[in-house]
Order: C-alpha cells, then structure tokens, then sequence
C-alpha cells in the first residue's frame, strides 16, 4: 500500500482518496484529471469512459487525425452521399457477456443521437442493422460521418446498460477494461477485460480520480500518488520537469482560447469594434506569461490543423492605437476616467469564464487589463462554465472566455457547424453570414476543397464572431515506472491499455 500524503495537503486530496473505491497500491495504476463523473451515459461522462478505455466508438482516429477502424473494420458510402455501410467487427463481446449484435449496435446509436452531441447534427435517416452489418441513411450528403462516429459520445453500449428512456444507466461497453465500481462525481476503478477481442490490457486494475484543482493534482503526481496525471497548469509544467521521479509530456492540440462575442450587442454589432477588442490583445504576450509557451493565435486555428490553418492569410496583431482609432470611428469619446462612452452610455463588458482550466481566471485578468486601456471596462464574472450556453440561450452574454476543442472528431467541420452556420453555444452569437453558411454546409457535404475552407477562415477573421486568442498544448506528467503513457492530440486516448509496469 502506498503511503498516504503526509497531513499537511490535508482536505483536497484526502477528500478524493477517500471517495476513490480502491486506494492505490502496487499493481494498480491511477489516473487523475480534472474532469467530473457525471454519470454511466456517454452524452454525460463519455471523455472519461472512452480514456479509460471502458467502451468503444465504431471509428478510431489516429494522432495524425487519420481515421481507423474501430468496432467497424470499414465503411462505403453509396454515389449520392447517402447512405453508409458499416462493416461491424465480428466476435465482440460486451462486459456483461452479451454479443456486439447489428441491432444493439443501431440501438446505442439512436440513444446517442436523441442526445446532444455532434451525431444529433448529423443528418441522419435512419440508423438499422443490415444483416451482421449497419446502415445509416441520410437525407442530405454529409462526408464527415465517420468522423463524427469516433466522438465519445458515441460510444458503443450494451442494450443492458440503457434504462427505457434510452439514458445509460451502468457502464457496460466493449474496451478492454471493465468497470468494477464508481462513485459520482470523483472516481471510478476497473479491472482487465479478459474477453476483449483485441490486444488485452497489460496492467491487471486501474482507477480514475476527479481532482478540480492544478494544484492538487500536480502534488499527487509529485508525491508518487498517481501514474498518469491529466491537464497541468503550466507552474506545475515547470516544477514537475524538474523531479526525477515524473516524466512531463506535451504535444500540440487542436483547441484555442477564445473569446465569444456577442455580435448582437449594442457596442459590439458593429465587426470594426470586435476587431478594436482584438488588436488590444497582446496575444504572445499573454500566451508567454499564462501558458508559458509561445502560442499566441493569429488566426483561429493552429498550424497543426493543416486543412484550416491558412497559410499567407493577413494574421491578428496587437494595436493598441489602432483600436481606439477604430473605437472613436464608432463614436466613441474617453469620458473623465478614461473609459469610453457614446451617446451616455459607459463601454461596459462582462466577461465570463469558468475556473475549470487554472489558465482562463488568470488570462481573463490579463485580457481585462489590456481592454482596460483603450477605454474599455470590463468586470470579470467567473463561474460555472454552463453559464455561457445559459446566458448565450437568454441573450445576456456580453463577452466569453472559453477554451474551445475542435478534436472533438478529427475533422473539425461536425464543431465548425455546430458553433457558427448553427449559431451554436459556444460559437458565433448574433451573428450570421449567408456566404459563410453556405461554404460550410457544402463542404459538410462533401462538396468543395481547400479553396473553400480558406475562405471560410478569411471570413470568420475579418468579422471576428470569435476572438481567437491562444493556441494550446496538453499536458500530462507520468510515472517513470509507468511505460507506454502517450497523449494523443484529439484527446481519446491516454494509451491506458498499453501502459505497463517498467521492470524492477
């Protein structure tokens, strides 16, 4: 048994290990990220139960982003774009001894798409078994469908595991571990799954904690307390690199930090005041001092996503002159305290954000600091992160602070649709371009190429619906007596089944 943290860290993390069903010791390893349990159901918990590797989605992508089989062995799409063949892998078996059949597999995927989720954008048909295979039928051509299908709310679930309202009730998938206990919000264990129809698990029993706090889990992976310790803060970055017991790794990710703009606000409708907020950014700036890496974004997506990141595309600087030039174009006059005003009215924002990721509180001061001297007042509310989409749906959202994942699914077209030509929750608010629409919705389709996506981007710089302000890397620091961790860009997989204990 490992010993317990000396009393000193006290509530925070005796609290999680309490609630953990297992306590580690040898041969178990643990794995700890900030993400809650919220429930048995994909739609809920999906990003932990696919990382953990407890169930499966049809379509598994590469850390490239290309895509691989996953319960499906390979798909065909008939001439017109409607219908696709799934050709399911034989001989699966879920956990509770019941075989992967067609039928249960169209079941899970209808209980998805009745949720929210990229698949219920999907323009789906029908979803019915074809033999030992499955048919999904469509009423428009729509190209990304196997990419949305590897998105962990799409996971695979017995017809066991469902309630009758279609709501996952118990975890019972096909991955090679298999749930033994959970308790909600922290923590969950399980042990390998010895009729998994691939590579079996090489470590016997792992668990999972939900730790909310950076700080905390850092101390947990410098203390020995856990294996493989998920989404760092970058002060943790600098320390844990320097102790010999952990391996820090890092990769480029496919996720930006944003600011969402709600473009119908008096202030902010008119696309010269969102470019003013933006060129009082100073983005590297930010990105050194809060991320610790230089990753400030110029544009919304990084050079990683080759197929949206545009090259030779007029990037977003830092002006501060050039704001309030465009600010006082507007009508806007300093008042007595430096802060705008038109017409009576005072330039005050609100800016939410949500303390989930350590870095958003953090930049959010410094973004306020920064609008601060172009004359813009900005109160800072930080709170639950399903506020955005709340006061996005009431429309009393000024300014959002977010950090958006566009890995979701590999192609980042299922996202772009919901956020922008849909108006999504956590894309464009109050704003609409017919032209913009239209290029996403075809190349949703399958119609159109790289010409299309640049000048999609091309718009979406310009008018600025979204402030891009950083790009992001993920962290995770690791046991040195752990082998075969990785972290995989589009943020499916930890590489639990690989993992192995390093020789004595």
């Amino acid at each position: 048994m490992r010993p317990l943290l000396p009393l000193i860290l006290a509530a925070p993390i005796l609290a999680v290990l309490s609630a953990t069903p297992a306590l580690a010791d040898d041969g178990v390893l643990d794995v700890v990220a900030p993400f809650e349990i919220k429930g048995a159901d994909p739609s809920t918990s999906g990003n932990i139960l696919i990382k953990m590797e407890l169930a499966e989605t049809l379509v598994n992508a590469a850390p490239d982003g290309r895509l691989l089989p996953g319960l499906a062995t390979e798909w065909q799409v008939s001439d017109d774009g409607l219908s696709w063949l799934f050709r399911l892998r034989p001989d699966v078996q879920f956990h509770d001894g019941t075989p992967m059949t067609a039928q249960a597999v169209a079941d899970a995927l209808i209980h998805a798409r009745a949720k929210p989720g990229l698949l219920d954008t999907a323009p789906i048909a029908t979803i019915a078994p074809e033999g030992d295979d499955l048919r999904i039928t469509l009423t428009e051509p729509f190209a990304p469908l196997p990419a949305v299908l590897s998105e962990y709310r799409a996971l695979i679930m017995a017809p066991a595991a469902y309630d009758a309202l279609g709501v996952a009730v118990e975890v019972i998938g096909t991955g090679p571990y298999r749930l033994t206990a959970m308790v909600q919000p922290l923590s969950l264990a399980a042990e390998r799954f010895d009729g998994y129809w691939g590579e079996p698990a090489r470590i016997d029993r792992v668990t999972y904690q939900a730790v909310g706090r950076a700080e905390t889990r850092a101390l947990l992976a410098e203390s020995g307390d856990a294996d493989y310790v998920f989404n760092l803060d970058p002060a943790s970055v600098r320390r844990l690199s320097d102790v010999d017991s952990v391996e820090v790794l890092s990769v480029p990710i496919p996720r930006s930090l944003l600011i969402k703009v709600n473009a119908g606000h008096p202030a902010l409708s008119d696309p010269r005041a969102r470019q003013a907020l933006s060129m009082a950014i100073d983005r590297q700036g930010l990105a050194q001092a809060i991320l610790r890496y230089p990753a400030g974004a110029d544009q919304l997506f990084p050079p990683s996503v080759a197929q949206w990141h545009v090259e030779g595309l007029a990037p977003l600087t830092y002006d501060p002159d050039g704001a309030r030039a465009l600010l006082a174009d507007l009508g806007w006059t300093p008042g007595p305290d430096g802060i705008l005003t038109r017409d009576g009215e005072r330039l005050g924002l609100t800016l939410t954000t949500y303390p989930d990721r350590p870095e958003l509180p953090l930049s959010a001061a410094v973004i306020q600091q920064m609008l601060g001297q172009i004359g813009v007042a900005v109160t800072i509310d930080s709170t639950n992160s399903s506020e955005i989409p709340v006061r996005h749906a009431d429309g009393s959202l000024d300014l959002a602070l977010l950090a958006r994942n566009f890995a979701l699914v590999p192609d980042p077209i299922g996202t772009i649709l919901t956020d922008y030509a849909q108006d999504g929750d956590w894309g464009a608010m109050g704003w609409q371009n017919a032209e913009f629409t239209t290029l996403i919705v075809d190349l949703a389709a399958g119609q159109g190429g790289q010409s299309q996506r640049d000048r999609a981007m091309g718009i979406l710089q310009a008018e600025l619906p979204v402030i891009p302000v950083a790009w992001y890397q993920q962290t995770a620091a690791v046991s040195r007596g752990v082998t075969g961790a990785v972290i995989d860009p589009f943020e499916r997989s930890i590489g639990l089944s690989q993992m192995d204990w390093v020789p004595e």
